[in-house]
């Protein structure tokens, strides 16, 4: 049975999001129901929707960066209350019991951890539903607290952009006296020059656009390279420590191993298809490592929301209504944002009346 939930979804990879009624279960003894005010779009609720990885279950109602407000909980739940401030990414559920959930690291549960949407719920078999919604009900232990002080309104990006470049940066210790190079500067990049500037690291942004190279520098960057350009990135050769790579679509990733110093690393956190080959001398020479990171795990996470409200760091975000989703959506293919979304979800009822 289960409540009624309103939320904007999609039929088809050809069809654009519009109202939909589902329902939401009943609460479990570990549950808790959550009023959802604010909804991150990422890209990839784009590529989902359009089904641009082969996977997509219709009808997929999308939204992985979720801020709410706990409305019930479950018998068993003690880490939250009714009125709490919270807040949920990229995962609902994990077996709990694998190597992998026991060193908190869920996202890589030897079971595979349950999606927020398009994935598919362990216990009775039904499509996970994501944050474009009213409410959504999840397991408290993916439930993250929001710190006290925060601004609700701007903190869903970080569920997902901020954990997705916090997490790399933290597991290869980046800090104060670190030399670190961000490539793309994009939902993702954004949130790379901003938190590893509050690290302590000296920060490079990499763009082809000259134009990002300010923007780059109010957000927290301290130098600025242009990739087109050759000398600026011959002069640059073995300069950094570590290199956060954002970049969303495959490309060649010689010219920046080639900016990395001895046993520099470059992670990649944005290409998720297939990429071109490299020179293998790039990764001999200098001792250099290429490797991937995806999102962290939940303490991780919170760790993540704790460590950005002490130091006062948000997304650069633009406020939508419920009803503008599919114009929001049309402009991400075209990169005309700086730098998220972020659904007003207080509109979703005008917006399905």
């Amino acid at each position: 049975m289960g409540t009624t939930a309103t939320g904007w979804g999609t039929e088809a990879p050809d069809q654009p999001l519009k109202p939909m009624t589902f329902d939401r279960r009943d609460l479990r003894p570990n549950d808790v129901a959550i009023r959802i005010s604010h909804a991150g779009i990422c890209h990839s609720d784009l590529h989902t929707c359009r089904n641009d990885w082969n996977n997509s279950k219709y009808p997929i109602i999308p939204g992985h960066e979720i801020v709410g407000t706990v409305t019930a909980i479950g018998d068993e739940v003690t880490r939250h209350r009714v009125g709490d401030t919270v807040a949920v990414g990229c995962m609902v559920d994990s077996c709990m019991e694998c190597d992998q959930c026991l060193e908190g690291w869920e996202v890589f549960c030897r079971k595979g951890c349950v999606q927020t949407y398009n994935g598919v719920d362990y216990h009775d078999g039904t499509g996970t539903k994501g944050g474009y919604t009213d409410h959504i009900v999840v397991r408290d232990h993916f439930v993250l607290k929001v710190p006290d002080g925060m601004d609700v309104s701007r903190v869903a990006p970080l569920l997902c952009a901020g954990i997705t470049t916090y997490s790399p940066l933290r597991q290869y210790n980046v800090g104060t006296g670190s030399k670190v190079a961000v490539v793309g500067l994009g939902g993702l990049g954004h949130m790379g020059v901003k938190l590893a500037a509050a690290m302590g690291a000296h920060v490079t942004m990499i763009t082809t656009t000259p134009s990002k190279g300010e923007d780059a520098r109010e957000l927290g960057a301290h130098d600025v390279i242009i990739s087109t350009d050759k000398t600026q990135m011959k002069a640059a050769r073995t300069r950094f420590d570590f290199i956060l790579n954002t970049i969303p679509v495959s490309h060649e990733i010689d010219p920046y191993l080639q900016l990395l110093g001895r046993s520099g690393r470059m992670v990649i956190v944005g290409a998720l298809n297939e990429m071109p080959g490299f020179v293998g001398g790039n990764l001999v020479w200098w001792n250099r490592a290429v490797g991937g990171s995806a999102i962290g795990g939940i303490p991780e996470t919170q760790e993540m929301l704790d460590f950005c409200a002490a130091k006062d760091i948000y997304p650069e975000v633009e406020f939508i209504r419920m009803d503008e989703v599919n114009h929001a959506y049309d402009r991400l293919l075209k990169n005309d944002v700086r730098y998220r979304f972020v659904i007003d979800m207080n509109t979703l009822e005008k917006a399905t009346a």
